[in-house]
């Protein structure tokens, strides 16, 4: 009962979230400069014919009316008309959000499998050259920017050394080598970068649970230390390291806008970008909410998982 009363408060948190970050997109979008209807008309539209196409798009009417008229359709999966595409906004998002995401989950599996053995190197390894080496690492991928990052691995590994392309996309459905081949870079680039915050919280966790009792109960049994570490330290270290996964994910997610660009790759980064570029308002609006509820559907489920393996969490209590 009282997992699900949680469950119920964050579930509520979440949409009141996305409802405030509906509203800031919202009025962020129709405060940028220059007329939409002038920009699809050009220079030399008259007066008389950009009235018109504003009065067509709604662009007359107050904004608190077209903010209505904007969120009934988002409720209803109508996201507008894209200025630039000349298509429904949501079929556009469509075509890109699995790339990104493929992007996303992909750099997270990276990320996850280099941070956390390095995590427990160092926490095992604790003030040792080992333990240093792997600090250093994380300082280095924290002060790098993602897009720095993919300008390194471009640079090193397909101008450099050769064999990787630096730009493009292959779906995974029509050759499945040639996508791993195209989503090598971009997706170690990300993964590299991501890897610090998660090792450092690997770190940090592991040397908490490394000095609890119930660890030297475990090798005064005679358990070899890699069933310590393994199998009883790391699962209880676990829980803050699972959070933070899902964390880096949305940082990941929101990460592509910038990645996308540098490789070319057409997800919704690419698209934001697009769509900022041509000031396309609707297509931005759209990108935008996705990729904030993308962020808030990641945390909510962090939140829900910790608090299911940690009573404490949703009885709001230390014991």
């Amino acid at each position: 009962m009282a997992f699900a009363s949680y469950l119920f408060k964050r579930l509520g948190f979440t949409l009141v979230t996305l409802f405030l970050v509906s509203l800031i997109t919202f009025g962020l979008t129709n405060v940028l400069p220059g007329n939409v209807a002038l920009l699809i008309l050009g220079p030399n539209a008259t007066e008389q014919s950009i009235a018109q196409l504003e009065a067509q798009l709604g662009l007359d009417q107050p904004l608190y009316v077209q903010y209505f008229e904007w969120i009934t359709g988002l409720l209803t999966g109508d996201m507008g008309t894209s200025l630039r595409y000349n298509t429904p906004v949501a079929d556009q998002i469509a075509l890109r959000l699995p790339r990104s995401l493929l992007l996303a989950i992909s750099a997270t599996i990276i990320s996850v499998s280099l941070s956390i053995p390095l995590g427990i190197i160092a926490a095992v390894k604790k003030n040792t050259p080992a333990d240093l080496t792997a600090s250093m690492l994380a300082f280095v991928g924290l002060s790098l920017p993602i897009f720095l990052w993919g300008l390194v691995f471009i640079y090193v590994f397909a101008l450099t050394l050769g064999g990787f392309p630096t730009r493009g996309y292959v779906s995974p459905l029509v050759d499945p080598l040639a996508s791993l081949h195209f989503l090598a870079l971009p997706a170690s680039a990300m993964g590299v970068a991501l890897t610090a915050y998660i090792m450092r919280m690997t770190r940090s966790s592991m040397i908490d649970e490394l000095s609890e009792d119930y660890v030297e109960f475990a090798r005064s049994k005679g358990l070899s230390e890699r069933s310590v570490v393994l199998r009883h330290a790391l699962k209880n270290a676990a829980i803050p390291i699972i959070t933070v996964v899902a964390f880096q994910f949305s940082y990941a997610f929101g990460g592509v806008v910038v990645l996308e660009e540098v490789f070319s790759w057409p997800g919704i980064g690419q698209l934001t970008l697009t769509a900022i570029e041509n000031r396309d308002i609707p297509l931005l609006q759209g990108c935008i909410i996705v990729i904030a509820l993308i962020y808030m559907v990641s945390n909510f489920l962090a939140d829900t998982f910790y608090a299911y393996v940690d009573p404490r969490i949703r009885y709001g209590g230390s014991e």
